[in-house]
């Protein structure tokens, strides 16, 4: 075991001091929040582009009706104009024709004629403009019919959005507020992490064992040390990388959590201030009640995280991370053993990743329905549980449940380091040789 330390240290030391490892770590929850509020951010940005739509009406039923902005304008033109326009049309006065059916009412379907594709928010934008005018005219016509009087304001005032809030009740008897909707994100975020982490760091394993069979320094380094302590330093030491990995992650989190608490209470509180300063009558009114209302969302979505069982998710995280690693990191390993090129590996990888691959597929309808054969069998099979597991244990599934899971989990891991021991042995010494699936089961056999 003092070899197998060794071998564990170095690997370890050696990734966790390169730049590379301390950089990403550092940039990763950044680079994840940037990727989620970038394409928001994105999204929000209103076309700048002026444009004039020419519009040709002949029923007169959205003739000088239809709202434009800023940057889209609508004209109206006579009906000599449209035909000409049709016929030979070409940006510059007009971006685009907007032609309004005179059965639209029945058909719902208008026409836009242009020289070039139509953008998706000007489509967007046109169609939304019609829709309102073609909705009030049909109320128009159904209040005229029925001779009610007040009839659309009746009917707005029943619109209503109801909100259905979650209690759960715990083993003490006690009642919480839930969300299922933060369950399922935090499922599928543990679910993603080590779904990525052992995917990445089991490709690493496989990868430092192809390079030392290539370059032939494990000749050198088995010498000394047997193949079995070789190959438990190589995992437990790459493991170790990804578990700091996660765990820096974790507290990035909750300082970056508890931050955006703070922050939000005294940002609330200055603007409250300010306004006090800068605001008098409905103004003031309006801020006053805006202010406070988003920073209870922000605490009310931090007391809902809180009420999740936190200690729980963080080890069974642990725990699935650390089994689901050691699990694919021996069988990988096992592959750069037996292999001396990237294609072989390849191949020989497909198999061994699909169930891998396979659960991150799962993982939605795993989290959308945390009690169903499914997500019961997926996180049951062990090549699939590391993933799929993590989806289920924030909506609290049975705890007998988790146990039977991690009983198979680490019931598995034992046969697989058994199967792959038998195969880095063999393999770490053999160049030369196309192997294959075959060749690699006799090898399950040879003794000594």
């Amino acid at each position: 075991m003092n070899k197998s330390f060794l071998i564990l240290r170095r690997e370890y030391l050696t990734r966790v001091k390169k730049k590379s490892f301390i950089i990403m770590t550092l940039l990763m929850p950044l680079m994840m929040a940037a990727l989620m509020i970038l394409p928001t951010y994105l999204a929000m940005m209103d076309d700048k582009e002026e444009r004039t739509i020419a519009v040709y009406d002949p029923t007169a039923l959205v003739l000088n009706r239809i709202e434009g902005n800023e940057f889209t304008k609508f004209h109206y033109i006579p009906e000599q104009e449209f035909k000409e326009l049709s016929k030979n049309f070409k940006s510059g006065k007009y971006y685009a024709v907007l032609n309004i059916p005179t059965n639209i009412l029945n058909t719902n379907r208008a026409e836009m004629i242009s020289d070039k594709q139509v953008t998706m928010d000007v489509k967007y934008f046109v169609s939304n403009r019609i829709e309102k005018i073609i909705e009030t005219e049909k109320k128009k016509q159904i209040i005229d019919e029925i001779g009610v009087p007040d009839l659309e304001r009746k009917l707005a005032a029943t619109k209503t959005n109801i909100t259905v809030e979650t209690i759960k009740i715990g083993e003490e008897g006690k009642a919480v507020k839930s969300s299922s909707e933060i369950a399922m994100i935090i499922g599928l975020a543990a679910g993603f992490i080590i779904y990525m982490f052992v995917f990445i760091y089991g490709t690493m394993v496989m990868r430092g064992v192809m390079e030392e069979k290539t370059n032939r320094i494990v000749e050198v380094i088995i010498s000394s040390v047997k193949p079995f302590q070789l190959l438990f330093g190589k995992i437990v030491g790459i493991g170790l990388v990804g578990l700091t990995q996660i765990a820096i992650w974790i507290i990035l989190g909750t300082a970056i959590t508890s931050a955006t608490a703070a922050f939000s209470g005294r940002a609330s509180a200055g603007v409250a201030t300010q306004a006090q300063n800068v605001m008098s009558g409905p103004q003031m009114e309006q801020l006053a009640a805006s202010s406070p209302e988003a920073q209870n969302k922000v605490l009310e979505i931090i007391g809902l995280i809180g009420n999740l069982n936190i200690p729980l998710i963080i080890f069974a995280l642990f725990f699935y991370f650390i089994c689901g690693f050691i699990l694919y990191a021996s069988l990988m390993g096992a592959i750069g053993s037996a292999v001396d090129s990237d294609e072989d590996a390849q191949q020989m990888m497909l198999p061994v990743t699909l169930p891998l691959i396979a659960s991150i597929i799962m993982v939605m309808s795993v989290a959308k329905n945390p009690e169903g054969s499914l997500a019961f069998w997926a996180s049951m099979i062990p090549f699939t549980s590391p993933v799929t597991m993590m989806a289920r244990i924030p909506f609290g599934i049975p705890v007998w449940q988790i146990i039977l899971s991690m009983s198979i989990l680490l019931a598995t891991i034992l046969g697989t380091i058994w199967v792959a021991g038998k195969i880095y042995r063999t393999g770490i010494l053999m160049y030369g040789k196309k192997v294959n699936l075959k060749e690699i089961v006799k090898w399950l056999f040879y003794k000594n």
